[in-house]
């Protein structure tokens, strides 16, 4: 039988497959447990530090949840609202500390477009395109579309979205700051990779403190989140040494001296 999620690790990174192609890597129940399986296991390896999640084929990031099971199945519908990471995608990609580079090489629909924003940073093919069909489908969103989405593009852009049901295109998801950057078809994963390969290079305890830091910050209101901040990043340096710090710091300069 065909693996329903494909993992593949090299040189810190893990390539993590949606692979159910002919369906549009629609999320059945086999894939969403498959996926959280993954994630765990990306997770707990030393010798992952970085996450990319893509889909199967050129067609489809994911089309969101198997219509086809929804409608044939008693009780299907409830994955809509599962808060168990076994059966909720977004939970299951939550599980990882580690970053998470989504890309997207196709369509990202309802649940596949919620899936999409669990990812820590998206990179989109130019075909890629972004779609909210929840009211069009008859289904409220259940895995946070409804209250990420106008936080990152604001509110009126989301609404158009969640009215209409309209596709975005990739060019228009990284103008309102959807994703971070638009790549050839060809050059996706390449460019992923490059990210990953990045962020790989980060102490790895650090980058998920840094990480959780952010998500928890983002989660609360900006004079909490800056109390958070305050705590944590107060605990976390009074560990660190001037000796330290000046190891570390001829690394960092002549790696903007590359980058300039």
């Amino acid at each position: 039988m065909t693996d329903t999620v494909l993992l593949d690790v090299a040189g810190g990174i893990a390539s993590v497959t949606l692979n159910r192609p002919e369906a549009m890597n629609a999320l059945n129940r086999a894939l969403r447990r498959r996926l959280y399986e993954v994630m765990v296991e990306v997770d707990a390896r030393e010798d992952v530090r970085a996450v990319i999640l893509t889909g199967a084929g050129e067609r489809a990031f994911t089309a969101g949840l198997d219509l086809k099971e929804l409608g044939s199945d008693q009780g299907a519908l409830g994955s809509a609202n599962a808060t168990d990471p076994a059966d909720n995608p977004v939970r299951a990609i939550e599980v990882c500390a580690k970053p998470v580079i989504g890309a997207v090489n196709g369509v990202a629909i309802t649940g596949g477009f919620e899936v999409a924003l669990a990812c820590d940073v998206l990179i989109a093919s130019s075909t890629a395109r972004f779609a909210d069909t929840h009211a069009r489908v008859g289904i409220v969103p259940g895995w946070g579309l409804s209250q990420k989405l106008p936080r990152m593009i604001g509110i009126s852009r989301a609404k158009e979205l969640a009215f209409t049901g309209n596709f975005l295109d990739a060019a228009t998801a990284q103008d309102w700051g959807l994703v971070n950057h638009v790549t050839t078809p060809a050059d996706l994963l390449p460019f992923a990779r490059r990210l990953a390969a990045d962020m790989a290079q980060i102490d790895p305890a650090f980058l998920a403190g840094y990480k959780r830091l952010i998500d928890d910050g983002y989660a609360a209101s900006f004079s909490e989140g800056m109390a958070i901040e305050a705590e944590r990043s107060s605990a976390a340096n009074s560990a660190v040494s001037p000796a330290d710090v000046e190891a570390r710091r001829a690394a960092v300069q002549e790696r903007g001296r590359g980058q300039g």
